[in-house]
């Protein structure tokens, strides 16, 4: 074999290894992507529990540092709790079949994630009646906070103390979320918005949340 000869396989020989190296190297790069890409949407998805947990606790804090007197706070807390047995009734009334199922207001927002009907039943009860998941987050924690030591005033006892319910949410309460939710709840109750105010939901108050204690309407 002549010295050419020898040269040209060596080279080839070369060349094959350096392929063979780049096509190593395009793979060990390809995984890497695919890494990057996984990390990427992992701290995305963490940055958003991050900031849904954010607003969780600046929720909770507003909700605490609210500065009502005991009147007012009753006041208020009677529409939140019509508005959440209203819904929950309402809810009922499209899924008759469910009713054992359903017995609380918390066992819809539990089963609704899982249920389609369920789910179908509820965001067409929130359209219905001109609210949000947002405004539904807000009106749980104020009940959450309140239900042990607020009582229920019925609509002739709110109208007695408090001639308007919307000026005192919006010049109390500062948090935008809370302060809506509340707002909501007042013109469903007052404005009709919601088919019907319940006469006796089939949830008692203390069943709305069972892991609060809560007094009777």
């Amino acid at each position: 074999m002549s010295t050419e000869t020898t040269t040209l396989v060596s080279l080839t020989e070369a060349m094959k290894r350096v392929g063979h190296k780049l096509q190593a190297l395009e793979a060990q790069f390809r995984e890497l992507d695919i890494t990057k890409d996984n990390l990427t949407q992992k701290f995305k998805n963490h940055s958003k529990t991050l900031a849904s947990q954010a607003q969780q606790d600046e929720l909770w804090m507003a909700v605490l540092a609210l500065k009502f007197t005991s009147m007012e706070l009753n006041i208020l807390y009677s529409y939140v709790i019509e508005v959440l047995t209203c819904l929950h009734t309402r809810v009922l009334e499209k899924l008759p079949d469910l009713v054992r199922g359903l017995p609380t207001f918390t066992s819809v927002l539990r089963r609704k994630a899982k249920n389609q009907r369920i789910r179908v039943a509820w965001e067409s009860v929130l359209e219905e009646s001109g609210l949000q998941e947002g405004d539904i987050a807000a009106l749980s924690v104020f009940f959450i906070v309140h239900s042990s030591s607020a009582e229920h005033y019925a609509a002739t006892a709110r109208r007695m103390y408090v001639r308007d319910a919307t000026f005192l949410i919006t010049s109390m309460v500062k948090h935008c979320a809370l302060r809506e939710g509340l707002l909501r709840a007042v013109q469903v109750i007052d404005k009709g918005k919601a088919a019907r105010t319940p006469e006796a939901g089939p949830s008692s108050l203390k069943e709305l949340l069972p892991s609060v204690r809560n007094e009777p309407v």
